[in-house]
């Protein structure tokens, strides 16, 4: 079905993502497939695996020479981009949520820090979404508009990952050292882009040495190096999925055996793990529950897609040399996806107050930003004049 949905999309320009979501909704315990799911830490677990993969399969697709020049930019966006999302929004939704406290729509007000919780769930651009809307919709970017989108979505995860598991300790009454947090952060950023370094460079050479006749093992190789790369950064304390982008970025950088056809097959593989990942979270959930959040939900979403990315994006380029429609463009891709349904399981995991409302209301954001970002995303490059000419 999400095949077929996929073919559908591009003759009607409904973004596939959607369609995904809308495939696992259907055959779910409240549609036509009566399949019932709520296990949230098996679908946390799906779609890291998921994850990983669409990552590794970005990276071969970002080229280094493409990357380099704007990795200041990127970087800041990933950091500095994601923390200012989250007080923004975080603080909008802490004041929006209490004032809709009184129309049922599942809080009786909630604190600061719990707005900042659900600003920081939401903080960071889906890679998923954006590798797959930027490849489906075959339009080519001025400058390099493409790799910055591409960099920030890639790697914007880690802050994100932390800033969500820092304010659930703080709502769960532990005892949290902001020092230590800083200390942690900057471990997963270092040890993950060198454990993704070394491994790329690694994935290529083995590559070239592996000289087997039955060229399908190249590809199946690869597989159990990505998970390598995810396990050997995680033990070492570092960000597992910054790694295995930056693995990609470094291997699609080189020459190796087989690599067009172990591109493919990532690519495919990448796909797989986008149906996969997208069908069960539309399982997870159960639409009428969404009719409680989706007034509230909608504000949100319309306030994050109007003014909290830009006003993040504006500060965090503010000394680069991108002018307003650039900015406007960069802004207008900051579309949410997978991830933030993934880290609005955590609240639940833990047990939080009212954890499955967030989580709700996180699902209808991203439903809001995928159609809406989704639909419009060649029209507005169109409109804001940032399409490369043929």
């Amino acid at each position: 079905m999400s095949v077929y949905a996929s073919k559908l999309s591009s003759k009607i320009g409904i973004p596939a993502l959607l369609l995904f979501l809308f495939t696992g909704m259907i055959a779910g315990s409240e549609g036509i497939g009566g399949i019932y799911f709520d296990n949230h830490q098996a679908a946390k677990v799906i779609g890291d695996i998921a994850l990983i993969f669409i990552l590794f399969s970005g990276g071969l697709d970002t080229q280094w020479k493409r990357v380099r020049p704007i990795l200041l930019q990127g970087t800041i966006l990933a950091t500095v981009g994601v923390a200012l999302t989250m007080l923004t929004l975080g603080t909008f939704a802490w004041f929006i949520l209490r004032s809709f406290s009184n129309f049922q729509v599942g809080f009786e007000g909630i604190s600061w820090l719990e707005g900042l919780l659900l600003g920081a769930i939401v903080s960071s651009t889906d890679a998923a979404a954006v590798f797959s809307m930027l490849k489906s919709s075959n339009i080519k970017l001025k400058g390099n508009l493409q790799p910055l989108l591409e960099l920030e979505s890639g790697s914007n995860d880690p802050m994100a990952v932390l800033l969500t598991t820092t304010l659930v300790k703080l709502l769960s009454a532990s005892t949290v050292s902001i020092a230590d947090l800083l200390l942690n952060l900057l471990l997963q950023i270092i040890v993950g882009i060198l454990v993704g370094y070394g491994m790329g460079i690694i994935i290529s050479l083995d590559s070239n040495r592996l000289q087997v006749d039955l060229k399908g093992l190249y590809s199946v190789a690869t597989i159990a190096k990505v998970l390598l790369t995810y396990g050997i950064a995680t033990l070492c304390l570092g960000n597992g999925f910054l790694a295995v982008y930056v693995a990609g970025v470094v291997a699609g950088s080189r020459n190796f055996s087989e690599k067009e056809r172990i591109v493919d097959f990532h690519d495919g593989l990448s796909w797989l793990m986008q149906i996969t990942m997208f069908s069960i979270l539309g399982l997870l959930v159960f639409p009428s529950q969404l009719l409680s959040v989706a007034g509230v939900a909608t504000v949100i979403a319309v306030f994050l897609i109007v003014i909290a990315r830009p006003l993040s994006v504006s500060i965090s380029l503010a000394l680069f040399s991108y002018d307003f429609r650039e900015k406007g463009f960069i802004s207008w891709v900051g579309l949410r996806g997978s991830v933030p349904i993934i880290l609005s399981i955590i609240p639940i995991s833990v047990g939080l107050e009212d954890a499955t409302t967030i989580f709700n209301l996180v699902f209808f954001i991203v439903l809001i930003s995928v159609a809406i970002q989704g639909f419009t995303l060649v029209p507005m490059a169109q409109w804001l004049g940032v399409v490369k000419a043929e």
